[in-house]
């Protein structure tokens, strides 16, 4: 341990941190000191534990947590719009210090929290039913009529389930004296709960839980609960319950997935669904199957084209039908985003008596809405302490990039000009101080702004809050630098209990409850990309497999002009690669569409198995930057085969085989069939190099069983009847179009009205041909003839149960 260099009366005095000795920083965070000067109590055993650690037990400690977070690929999408980038992949942000609060000070805040989400809700019932706020003129009209968030065509519609809200969150900042404010209401569609849970992992990694592990409260109840509310808002309970994204270039799509996932509930977009007499409908392999209850993490004006936003291409058009006529119940409703604009803070205050009769518990940050004349005054005369924003806007001005003004740039004669120019197009909002929060910055406690997200789900008991959360630290000094597309970053939020407060899991049920499966219905896009998740995968293996045979030729020859490699680098060009690159381009780009189909899929996918095809396509990229022709790309694309397979056997031996296993194991099969006819027609035409026939046994990866079986005997008749007719040899033709058959006759409506459909039909022919071929009938021109065949029940497949 080192010396102690900071001075006598400084509370952090005996904390040296693991580094060169605590050093007095310009301020000392204000969580961290009580009022009496002091190290708060709650803060102790964590500053007891940093201070025993070294430089090395520190570095390890946070390499743990971002670790985890690297394997588990856990990011968010970051605009770059400078860049000319719509949006780019980071990883998540942790601030790898936790923000830690009492228990007792979380309780009053959480009943703050819960009466301020009541009166969200009332205000929602009236301003889409009896509209009895603007009518009283508690409320101006024209922060209705003129706002983007308010969907007009919600007016009138009651939720089926009783409640508009059943998922919100709140911003909230504390000052340096422990005064709590509501920055912002997240009500359109909030984001970040998973976030939460994935940011508590990480930092228990890094701190463990023996800091106060049984004091500490856990995240998990939340989500079981609300996942009971979910199920238990359906009308049938044989519908299903589904989470509405807008995709992989969503923000935070990686979070939509994981809760999809975590919560054991389906993961859709917009074209997946369909209106059918007044109920929304999943389309699936298995055909259209009703869905009752539809948590949305679409934008509400994106939700349905026919009656919102015409320009959407996200939606479902009829969805607002379906809720009019009660065949849905939806987790805020399109319509909701317009609690969350900014001017509406201004009145909140006083319409909590009106709709609750009750004053707020818990403030919001002042705000002023200009449209008021004697709201203008008031702006004028604290215009040093006033930032201006849009009205309309939501969220806080710094996240949404609305360039907030502050007052106090303006001349007083320009800021008099510009309030009463835009009037009720502004708002003024007073700037807060806040509080300052330990982060560790360069391996030291560092005073940084935090501001908490805190999270509210409805339950069969009414409103919970999650005992957490995760708080938003900046940058810098600079609060404006808080939201991470500037930025900031993230840090979990650890509730602290005097007492043990006992585990919670996600599995925990009432006594006498006992689990039921749900259906796994499949939607005809995940379907469709896992099929082609198979293909692109055994494509990009082919092509490594050629490409090495190819170099390994070399390697050994010393040259490049052999005749076999004129068919080789004919097969590669077919295949669109460029034989003169050791790793072409069009095998990265094939990888990369794997990686593509199969981000599309990540609610069905495993967390070990994206890791790996993301390693994959890291690595081939990497390689191609390196490599030379010969031996130095031989053993490369060695790599990447075993990389390959890796991926393969994490996803096939792992996956449920369920339907979707099904459609990922056809499309490789499709693949694998097709390139080993491909690869026999031209290697073995009696016109080509003899050495293709030792090509194909290479390609075929079959060289021991051709030795062990054949070792008296070669050439194109033994090897056609090996790579081609063998139904026990995993790489032959036969064997994969028999395995197509079986699973074709295990997908829905393999049989209608007792007769195959297209596809098995198609697929049938096939196999007959080849149960009854021979080596000779099996010439170049009827290899050719499979490739096309097969191709033909590939589009068939797409047609039966894709489109």
């Amino acid at each position: 341990m080192t010396g102690d260099v900071s001075s006598p009366g400084d509370p952090l005095a005996r904390h040296d941190f693991g580094l060169a000795g605590y050093q007095p920083l310009p301020g000392v965070p204000d969580e961290l000191i009580g009022p009496d000067g002091q190290v708060r109590p709650l803060w102790q055993p964590m500053l007891d534990h940093l201070a025993v650690l070294s430089i090395a037990d520190l570095t390890r400690a946070i390499e743990r947590a971002d670790l985890y977070l690297r394997d588990s690929g856990v990011i968010y999408r970051q605009y770059d719009t400078a860049a000319g980038t719509a949006s780019v992949e980071r990883p998540w942000p942790l601030s790898h210090l936790p923000v830690l609060i009492d228990e007792a000070d979380w309780t009053r805040l959480s009943a703050a929290l819960i009466q301020r989400a009541d009166l969200l809700e009332l205000l929602m019932a009236d301003i889409y039913g009896p509209n009895r706020m603007v009518a009283e003129g508690h409320l101006p009209a024209e922060l209705l009529a003129g706002n983007p968030e308010w969907a007009q065509p919600m007016v009138g519609i009651a939720p089926r389930s009783g409640h508009f809200l059943h998922f919100v969150a709140f911003e909230i900042g504390r000052g340096p004296d422990g005064q709590w404010w509501v920055l912002a209401d997240r009500t359109e569609a909030p984001s970040g709960a998973g976030y939460a849970l994935e940011t508590r992992v990480a930092t228990t990694r890094a701190f463990g839980p023996q800091l106060f592990g049984p004091q500490l409260h856990r995240l998990a109840g939340f989500f079981r609960e609300f996942r009971d509310h979910l199920l238990s808002m359906r009308a049938d309970p044989a519908a299903r319950v589904a989470i509405l994204t807008p995709g992989p270039w969503n923000e935070t799509w990686y979070e939509q997935a994981w809760l999809a996932r975590y919560l054991g509930i389906s993961l859709v977009q917009g074209e997946d669904l369909t209106v059918e007499n007044g109920r929304l409908m999943l389309r699936t392999v298995s055909g259209l199957k009703p869905l009752d209850v539809l948590w949305r993490r679409l934008d509400g004006s994106f939700a349905d084209p026919l009656e919102l936003d015409p320009a959407s291409r996200l939606g479902t058009p009829g969805l607002v039908s379906v809720l009019r006529q009660g065949g849905l119940s939806m987790v805020n409703p399109p319509g909701s985003g317009v609690l969350e604009t900014r001017a509406m803070m201004a009145f909140l205050p006083r319409l909590a008596p009106v709709l609750t009769g009750a004053e707020l518990m818990l403030p919001n940050i002042a705000t002023w809405w200009c449209g008021d004349a004697t709201a203008r005054q008031a702006v004028m005369a604290a215009a040093d302490r006033m930032i201006l924003s849009p009205a309309l806007g939501t969220g806080l001005p710094y996240d949404r990039m609305d360039d907030p003004l502050a007052a106090a740039s303006l001349t007083p004669d320009a800021l008099r000009d510009r309030l009463e120019r835009d009037q009720g197009r502004l708002v003024a909002q007073e700037v807060v101080r806040l509080s300052t929060t330990p982060a560790l910055v360069e391996g030291r406690i560092t005073p940084r702004p935090m501001s908490l997200r805190v999270y509210l789900a409805r339950t069969a008991s009414g409103w919970k809050v999650m005992q957490g959360g995760f708080a938003r630290i900046g940058a810098t000094t600079d609060p404006t630098a808080l939201a991470m597309q500037r930025g900031g970053g993230a840090a979990d939020v650890w509730i602290i209990s005097p007492d043990h407060v006992g585990g919670d899991t996600l599995m925990n049920r009432p006594a006498g409850q006992s689990g039921t499966p749900e259906p796994d219905e499949l939607p005809a896009r995940a379907a469709d990309n896992l099929f082609w998740l198979g293909r692109y995968v055994e494509r990009s293996e082919g092509m490594v497999r050629l490409l090495r045979a190819r170099h390994g030729r070399i390697a050994e020859s010393g040259t490049g002009s052999l005749p076999l490699l004129d068919e080789t680098d004919q097969l590669l060009e077919s295949a669109g690669l460029d034989p003169a690159d050791p790793i072409p381009e069009g095998l990265l780009d094939t990888i990369g569409r794997a990686v593509t189909a199969a981000a599309q899929l990540r609610d069905r996918f495993s967390t070990d198995g994206w890791a790996a095809l993301k390693d994959l396509d890291k690595s081939a990229r990497r390689l191609a930057q390196q490599v030379t022709p010969g031996d130095d790309a031989a053993q490369a694309l060695s790599a990447l085969l075993r990389k390959l397979a890796g991926f393969s056997g994490l996803v096939h031996e792992n996956m449920y085989r369920l339907i979707g296993w099904r459609f990922l194991t056809l499309g490789r099969m499709q693949e694998r069939a097709r390139n080993m006819a491909g690869w026999l027609a031209a290697l073995t035409d009696p016109e080509a190099d003899p050495g293709g026939i030792d090509l194909c046994i290479e390609l075929g990866d079959s060289v021991m069983i051709h030795r062990r079986r054949y070792a008296m005997s070669s050439g194109r008749g033994p090897v056609i009847g090996l790579l081609a007719l063998d139904p026990l040899n995993p790489r032959a033709i036969r064997n994969q179009v028999d395995g197509m058959m079986d699973l074709i006759r295990m997908l829905p409506e393999a049989l209608v009205e007792n007769r195959l459909s297209a596809p098995a039909r198609a697929l049938l022919r096939l196999q007959t041909d080849l149960a009854t071929a021979t080596p000779e009938t099996l010439d170049s021109a009827a290899l050719y003839a499979v490739q096309v065949r097969l191709g033909e029940v590939s589009d068939l497949i797409s047609e039966r149960y894709f489109r």
